[in-house]
């Protein structure tokens, strides 16, 4: 340790030689456990009001889809006269159809955006065909997302 004298009798310290340690930088573990919980809360928010969107919209996609695949039915009647016996005539030509110009279709058209078949029926109850749209269980009937489509209405 060194004295100086500093004019009128005031002493002045200087210490050499001694140090602080120093402080470690960075977080702690605590912090980075609040800053993880923060970002799950926030994911999960998020989460919820993305999911039920998504979903309205596969449905909203089968939908036009259907309309789509009816506008193919529609062609294939325009070349040769009838509708289709089966959706799969408009991407392979069937042996009654001599003025099939297709493919009208891909094959990954005639599957909904669930991945389930449209269902098809020749001749329709609701006129020369009926194209349906199941909803997302892929089954006859059922309300919101469950609930039919068809090319009638």
């Amino acid at each position: 340790m060194m004295l100086s004298k500093t004019g009128m009798g005031n002493r002045k310290v200087a210490l050499r030689g001694f140090r602080r340690a120093p402080r470690a930088s960075g977080f702690t573990l605590l912090e980075m456990l609040a800053v993880i919980a923060l970002i799950g809360i926030i994911a999960v928010a998020v989460i919820t009001k993305v999911i039920p969107s998504f979903d309205k919209g596969k449905y909203k996609t089968g939908k036009i889809q259907l309309n789509t695949l009816s506008q193919d039915i529609d062609n294939y009647v325009l070349d040769n006269g009838s509708p289709p016996q089966q959706l799969q005539d408009l991407v392979a030509k069937p042996v009654n159809a001599p003025n099939w110009q297709g493919p009208y279709a891909k094959e990954s058209q005639l599957k909904d955006p669930y991945g389930h078949d449209f269902g098809y029926q020749y001749p329709g109850q609701h006129g020369k065909y009926d194209l349906i749209f199941y909803g997302e269980d892929g089954k006859p009937g059922g309300d919101g997302l469950n609930a039919d489509a068809g090319n009638w209405q």
